[in-house]
């Protein structure tokens, strides 16, 4: 492998991408149809450098660049519009000079011109929104309301960002190109390394309104409030220009915002000031620090007591939200925030919020408290008091055993309109209560796994990746795969009853299906984002902490990756190397197979060979040879015969029997005998004592033949069980493929009273193996269900009694909505 010297000190991120793509030789197989699964990544993976060591970790020379965001935001609640200006402070730690800066603009993602909305697909894969369906031979092509929805509220709102300002410290105007959902800002001089720039943007934009655009923020309307109007909940993401992210591997991260990819961005400190409604409680990433401007004195006592309590406590509670929400106001206040050492900020802000607050102590230097808190409407209820705080610190408590402490000052749970959705400090989770016709408010068990899971998923998720700083743009299962991963390990210790998703079986049905892609492909353009982005990595993950590596090896490494990429920026080759270097461990099998490939697992036990060794004594062997060929079953013409009486022709003419006759193929001769004498007298000492004990203990010996049908290496897992009742179990290395990736076989030796009486492959379903009824021998009858039913009749208008429902009386509103009612009250 070419490796790099001192001379690669100062070379240019095009440089370094030039030299590691250009210095892997082409390895290729045109022999035969051998396909090495252990064939080792070094080809794949790009080279190590200064910046990116071989063993995973930052190298000597790693930077990363820095951007400190000052913003001035209001919120017109009136008009659901945003108006802010920002101070962009921007500093180069490359080693590169920069003529221009990249900035991202999600907000123009929503514009009818945008690439997302012009490539958008009727009845398509993999599309993110509002459900269609295209035309099949009679049946209508079908369009949802919600899509129906999104389409009129496009149509009727201005939506994208409006830049009035872009320009230097000093206010001349910055010469800037917008490109999508990316805009590209001159500067009016190069940007040398160590070098900083400051210039400002101006920027306003209208709100979406979340459930008609299905976003990652925006507002959610709730008309039936008391207050004239009704009340709104802002969810405010990806709401200001971003500086896109310059690294070592890519340069400019300047991918177009299509709404599957997600992000990545800078680290930087954040002054943040947003005016809002006077009566709105904000939640924002980041520290208060004016609470004496804007909560009350009992707010703030509150506050401080919960930093001990044993149980959330109220800061607004629900009789408070509820007054609070009767009715709103002309007048503004402004909350003041500040983040240090985050690649993002978001905030939320409502009238309606109800606030609740436990302090969670984890104890060391850097960050001893980290105050967890809840934010919600009346329509959370009981599911949001009980749960949602309580679950923001078993996440903590989870991840950082996993990965480090914690290092943010708070760690916030908002519910909205947004099902999940994470940034640092804060993150957006949907589940709610149903109001009841007597007042009360419930929730389905659905509800409740919902809310636990997605808060845990949510929180975790400031972990990965807006600490551990991977590209979601690029590589969505850095974030969502590990992060599932670990809310699996940690919704496991919170309930084990509740399906995660994360073990092997959970990803079975998507491994053999054809809509299955490489882990490894680009955000955008996997089919089926969920079982690729999140199922199967973390299956993998879970697969290789429990099957292969073991809990105490990958503990160690993963938790060594999450420390040396904490508030940096990994790539997938850093993750794979570190788990190697860390464990001690090649798996570059594993990462080969599970995350370039689309194969499946799927082992198939073949045939089950029961084998004993020949004495080479003829008087035994033969004798054994004679029993075994008495012992297949009777010829059907020779049993008729004989039962119709039938005399052998050889019995009624026995003057001409001979030798053969008396004695069959088997029978021992002196010569037989004489040729055993002489094998065993050739026999070297070591050789006859080996031989003479084989014999003696005359020991069971069992070859299993294994197929790989589904082509994904994976160790053997055995269960033999035994006639006499008792089971072992067997582990076989996955690099028995190593040679013979196709099939292979395996010799098992038992003690002469154990005799196999069957064979399981996987018994435990540890593999992800999508067969799992070819993992037994002898085969088993397969355990199903049937069910009756009461067929139903033919539909269509054609089969409709036209002529008796012409006759139907037409129905006031009022029966419809009494009609309605007693509906509900039946099925209740």
């Amino acid at each position: 492998m070419f490796k790099l010297s001192s001379f690669t000190k100062g070379l240019g991120v095009a440089a370094l991408v030039f030299i590691s793509l250009s210095s892997h030789a082409a390895i290729k197989q045109t022999k035969g149809s051998f396909e090495d699964k252990f064939r080792q990544l070094d080809e794949v993976l790009p080279t190590p450098n200064v910046y990116r060591n071989a063993a995973g970790e930052p190298g000597h020379e790693y930077w990363q660049q820095k951007v400190d965001y000052k913003i001035n935001v209001t919120l017109d609640e009136a008009k659901r519009r945003l108006t802010a200006s920002q101070d962009i402070t921007y500093t180069n730690n490359s080693p590169d000079t920069l003529k221009y800066l990249w900035i991202q603009l999600d907000q123009n993602k929503f514009k009818d011109d945008s690439m997302s909305a012009l490539t958008t697909t009727f009845g398509g894969i993999g599309n993110r929104g509002p459900a269609t369906q295209g035309a099949s031979g009679d049946k209508p092509a079908r369009l949802s309301l919600s899509a129906l929805r999104r389409q009129q509220f496009v149509e009727d709102v201005e939506l994208g960002y409006e830049i009035s300002k872009v320009a230097d410290s000093r206010g001349n105007a910055l010469e800037h190109v917008i490109v999508g959902t990316l805009m590209r800002v001159d500067l009016p001089k190069a940007l040398r390394p160590k070098q900083s720039t400051k210039f400002t943007i101006d920027f306003a934009f209208n709100i979406v309104e979340e459930d008609a655009v299905s976003a990652r923020a925006g507002y959610e309307h709730f008309p039936d409030d008391a207050n004239e109007g009704g009340n709104d909940i802002f969810l405010l993401a990806q709401w200001f220009p971003r500086l896109a992210a310059y690294t070592d591997y890519e340069a400019w991260t300047n991918k177009e915002f299509i709404g599957r990819g997600e992000f990545t961005l800078e680290f930087g400190d954040y002054e943040v000031n947003i005016t809002v409604p006077a009566d709105h409680i904000v939640s924002s990433t980041g520290k208060l620090t004016n609470a004496s401007k804007v909560l009350t004195s009992t707010q703030r006592k509150r506050l401080k007591q919960a930093e001990k309590a044993e149980r959330p406590v109220f800061i607004v509670t629900e009789e408070e939200a509820l007054e609070n929400e009767k009715a709103g106001t002309d007048k503004m206040k402004t909350w003041r925030f500040s983040a240090k050492n985050v690649r993002d900020f978001a905030w939320a802000s409502s009238r309606k919020f109800m606030w609740d607050a436990k302090g969670y102590q984890q104890g060391g230097d850097e960050q001893p408290l980290v105050m967890a808190m809840s934010f919600y409407p009346k329509e959370g209820g009981d599911l949001w008091k009980k749960y949602s705080t309580e679950s923001v610190i078993h996440t903590m408590e989870v991840y950082s055993r996993f990965s480090f402490d914690y290092p943010y000052p708070v760690a916030q749970s908002v519910n909205g309109p947004v099902g999940g959705m994470e940034y640092p400090m804060i993150t957006f989770n949907g589940p709610r209560t149903e109001l009841r016709d007597d007042g009360s408010r419930t929730y389905s068990l659905a509800e409740k796994r919902f809310l636990i899971g997605v808060v845990i998923h949510e929180i975790g998720h400031i972990y990965f990746p807006m600490i551990v700083n991977s590209d979601e743009r690029q590589w969505t299962w850095m974030d969502e795969g590990l992060n599932s991963f670990l809310d699996g390990v940690a919704g496991r210790e919170w309930d084990p009853t509740i399906p995660w998703g994360v073990e092997p079986r959970d990803i079975t049905s998507y491994m053999k299906s054809n809509t299955q892609v490489p882990i490894m492909t680009q955000s955008d353009s996997v089919l089926r984002l969920g079982p690729n982005a999140y199922t199967k990595p973390a299956a993998a993950l879970n697969i290789l902490r429990e099957t292969i590596l073991g809990r105490e090896l990958f503990d160690f490494a993963f938790k060594e990756f999450s420390q040396r990429w904490m508030f940096k920026r990994p790539t997938p080759s850093d993750f794979f190397r570190t788990m190697e270097e860390a464990s001690g461990v090649d798996l570059d099998w594993f990462w080969r197979g599970w995350f370039y490939s689309t194969d499946h697992v799927d082992i198939s036990l073949d045939h089950v060979y029961k084998l004993r060794l020949d004495t080479k004594d003829p008087d035994i062997d033969f004798a054994r040879q004679r029993e075994t060929e008495m012992d297949k079953p009777k010829s059907l013409t020779d049993e008729r015969n004989q039962a119709e009486g039938i005399e052998l022709w050889v019995n009624k003419n026995s003057d001409i029997k001979d030798y053969y006759d008396e004695n069959d193929r088997w029978t021992v001769t002196n010569k037989d005998r004489n040729s055993y004498k002489s094998f065993v007298d050739k026999l070297d000492p070591w050789e006859k004592r080996v031989f003479e004990r084989a014999v003696k203990e005359d020991k069971n010996y069992y070859v299993l033949d294994f197929s790989n049908k589904g082509g994904l290496v994976m160790p053997i897992i055995l269960e033999l069980e035994f006639e006499d009742g008792s089971k072992d179990n067997m582990y076989i290395p996955a690099e028995i493929w190593r040679r013979s990736p196709k099939a292979v076989s395996k010799l098992i030796v038992t003690e002469k009273d154990k005799v196999l009486k069957s064979v399981t492959v996987d018994p435990r379903w540890e593999t992800a193996d999508v067969d799992v009824e070819n993992n037994h021998y002898p085969r088993r009858i397969i355990p199903s269900r049937i069910e009756t039913y009461k067929s139903k009749p033919r539909s269509g208008r054609v089969y409709q009694d036209l002529m008796f429902e012409s006759t139907t009386e037409l129905k006031t509103d009022d029966e419809d909505n009494k009609e309605s009612e007693t509906q509900q009250n039946e099925s209740e």
